[in-house]
């Protein structure tokens, strides 16, 4: 089976993605490991709990390992016990567009006042329509990347 993900990140320009948004979901999630090249994630949302495996990306930073399977909500709870300091608390909204599905991620907490959104591709090279409150593309940006939103904070940069 396989497991490459392909996905470009954007800042993202104002909330007008809102009245788009036909869900939302609250999350928080925390990380037993993120080293560069492999993060291991533990994520709760809406009573559900995922864990995730993440390895190295592309030169590109669009393509990367992924390998997430959903897990018990009870032992999630137990495993961000085992997570290292810094968590991620976020609202995901799934905005669809022209035949396209964007994740507008708005996070709260320590990355209060940072909002981004992510397309998931089948390739590096497929086109798709921006939308006009997507902004500056930061796919690649290891700062964005929510490991590291969670060891070092959008307010502390």
């Amino acid at each position: 089976m396989d497991h490459i993900e392909t996905e470009r990140k954007f800042l993202v320009k104002d909330d007008s993605y809102k009245a788009a948004a036909t869900e939302r979901h609250r999350m928080t999630q925390g990380y037993i490991c993120r080293e560069p090249g492999r993060t291991v994630r533990v994520r709760i949302s809406d009573g559900r709990a995922w864990l995730t495996i993440k390895g190295a990306g592309s030169d590109s930073g669009m393509s990367r390992y992924e390998w997430e399977k959903e897990i018990p909500a009870g032992e999630a709870v137990q495993l961000m016990e085992l997570c290292q300091d810094g968590t991620v608390d976020k609202t995901r909204f799934i905005v669809p567009f022209e035949g396209h599905i964007f994740e507008v991620d708005e996070f709260y907490g320590d990355n209060e006042g940072l909002t981004v959104a992510e397309i998931e591709l089948d390739n590096e090279t497929e086109p798709f329509s921006r939308p006009e409150w997507l902004g500056e593309e930061v796919t690649g940006d290891r700062r964005y990347y929510n490991s590291m939103l969670s060891r070092h904070p959008y307010s502390r940069w």
